[in-house]
């Protein structure tokens, strides 16, 4: 199988350790993952505040790069969600056929816990971690891709690891790309009350599968001092004995 990585934009700029640690975690399984250099942004800010028009030269640049790829894979439910629910809509929208056609013959994308479990067929990844976590299903991927609880059944599998429930977890952590910015206030409010409740469980790390959302609860979390710190599920799947 040809696999190609998604690293996303925020990964790229701010968390390449996540990107490093998908790759660590694919070629450990046996993938031989591939990250094109072409590759910019799936589309969905420019999608999600209006901006369909200038989301194609994005969108037709997305199909372009992994073209030719089995599958994509991608540590981000909601870029996974733009290139599985939002490139058919900018494609149609634009009235190139040769766009159409393109983006109904790319290789599906999956969220990184889907491709693990379903495509894979694997929960036992070979992780070592020995720390208490608490996991927030990020909205995305809970509403939009329907992940369910394939990344709990990864973590429960993690040597060491002990899970801890998470109260009202299906709860969105308030961030919502540019939600944050045109509703601050809102977002902080409910950003705090994610906080407070990671807090309750007395985990010592928070584990989600977007950075976004991590980025916003941890920088609470953070300001709280709280003691807690945030990591992508990649890099705790990718952890092995020694490695925290």
């Amino acid at each position: 199988m040809k696999v190609a990585l998604s690293v996303t934009c925020v990964n790229d700029a701010m968390f390449p350790e996540t990107g490093k640690a998908v790759v660590t975690l694919l070629r450990r399984l046996g993938v031989d993952v591939e990250f094109p250099q072409a590759q910019a942004c799936c589309g969905q800010p420019m999608v999600n505040t209006g901006y369909l028009d200038e989301a194609v030269p994005v969108v037709r640049n997305y199909v372009e790069t992994f073209a030719g790829y089995d599958a994509v894979v991608t540590p981000s439910g909601s870029c996974a969600g733009s290139a599985r629910h939002q490139h058919g809509l900018v494609a149609r929208r634009s009235g190139d056929s040769r766009l159409v056609d393109a983006v109904a013959a790319a290789p599906p994308t999956y969220e990184l816990s889907e491709f693990v479990v379903d495509v894979l067929g694997v929960v036992d990844v070979g992780a070592s971690f020995a720390h208490t976590v608490t996991y927030h299903p990020t909205c995305h991927s809970l509403r939009m891709l329907g992940v369910g609880d394939r990344p709990r059944r990864l973590l429960e599998h993690v040597r060491g690891l002990r899970l801890v429930d998470l109260p009202q977890a299906e709860e969105c952590c308030g961030f919502g790309g540019t939600f944050a910015l045109k509703n601050s206030d809102t977002s902080v409010a409910m950003g705090s009350d994610k906080a407070r409740r990671v807090q309750e469980t007395g985990a010592e790390v928070l584990v989600a599968g977007d950075n976004s959302c991590l980025l916003h609860i941890g920088g609470l979390l953070s300001r709280q001092r709280a003691g807690v710190r945030v990591m992508h599920l990649a890099e705790v799947l990718a952890a092995t004995d020694g490695a925290a």
